[in-house]
C-alpha cells in the first residue's frame, strides 16, 4: 500500500506510522522533516511550500514503485505539507515498513533524497526581518545547473 498526501493541514506522525505498520512488518522507519529556526545566520520565521500537485503526486508514485523494485517494502507513506510551516512544525513525513530494518531504512533514505531531487515542490524561506527567498534545492536534478 502507498499513502501519498499533499496537504495544507498539520501532519499527524502517529497516524502515518499506524498506516504503514501491520502484523507482517518487523520494522517501520520514519523520516520527519521540520522547519528549523535559522539558515546562513538568518533567523527563519517559517517556510512556505508550493507544488505542482498533480505532477508531484505522479512523481511520488513513481518513487514508491522504484523503491519497491529495489527493496521488499510492505507499505510506504509520503506526506508533505504545503503552505506555511512555522519553526519546529513538520513539513514532510516519509514512512516505510518491511520485514527487516535494513530494507525500510534504505527505502527511507532513497525516498527523501529522490523526493528532493525529482518532485516539483518548492520552498520559500521567510525570515524574521520580513525578507523572504525561494530556495533552490542543491539535490534537484531538473533545475538548470547554473541556477542558484
Amino acid at each position: 500500500m502507498n499513502s501519498i498526501l499533499l496537504t495544507h493541514e498539520k501532519l499527524d506522525i502517529a497516524k502515518i506510522e499506524r498506516s504503514v505498520t501491520d502484523s507482517g512488518t518487523g520494522a517501520t522507519s520514519i523520516f520527519i522533516g521540520t522547519t528549523r529556526d535559522h539558515f546562513h545566520n538568518r533567523k527563519v520565521k517559517k517556510l512556505s511550500y508550493e507544488a505542482y500537485e498533480s505532477m508531484a503526486v505522479k512523481e511520488i508514485e513513481k518513487l514508491c514503485s522504484d523503491t519497491r523494485k529495489m527493496w521488499n517494502i510492505i507499505n510506504i507513506a509520503v506526506h508533505h505539507r504545503l503552505g506555511d510551516v512555522p519553526v519546529k512544525e513538520v513539513s514532510v513525513v516519509i514512512a516505510a515498513s518491511s520485514a527487516h530494518r535494513k530494507e525500510s531504512l534504505a527505502a527511507i533514505n532513497y525516498l527523501i533524497d529522490n523526493l528532493k531531487a525529482k518532485v516539483p515542490i518548492w520552498k520559500k524561506e521567510i525570515y524574521e526581518d520580513g525578507y523572504s527567498e525561494w530556495k533552490a534545492n542543491c539535490d534537484c536534478n531538473w533545475m538548470p545547473k547554473n541556477h542558484k
